[in-house]
């Protein structure tokens, strides 16, 4: 019987070593990202202020399209459509 109780309190002490190592573990981890998060939140936000630049790319692909059909139509000559469409493509 000495050897039973024996048995039973070191299976409690590794048990509740166990117990302790585990909540002890929890909590640094748990204040260590409670860290992490308060440097990320302290950080500055940069925003972004330019437009992109293919929002440009559409405009300036409709306008040579409006030049073309003018010119298709005998509204501008060759010439007048040359320089337009350099006027275009170099803004």
């Amino acid at each position: 019987m000495p050897g039973l109780l024996r048995g039973m309190a070191r299976t409690a002490v590794v048990a509740g070593t166990a117990t302790a190592v585990s909540n002890r573990v929890s909590r640094r981890q748990g204040n260590r990202w409670a860290q992490q998060e308060e440097q990320q939140s302290a950080q500055p936000q940069y925003e972004q202020t330019t437009p992109p630049a293919p929002a440009a790319a559409p405009d300036t692909v409709s306008q040579l399209k409006g030049l073309a059909d003018l010119k298709a139509q005998g509204v501008l000559t060759e010439a007048e459509f040359e320089a337009q469409k350099a006027k275009i493509l170099a803004s």
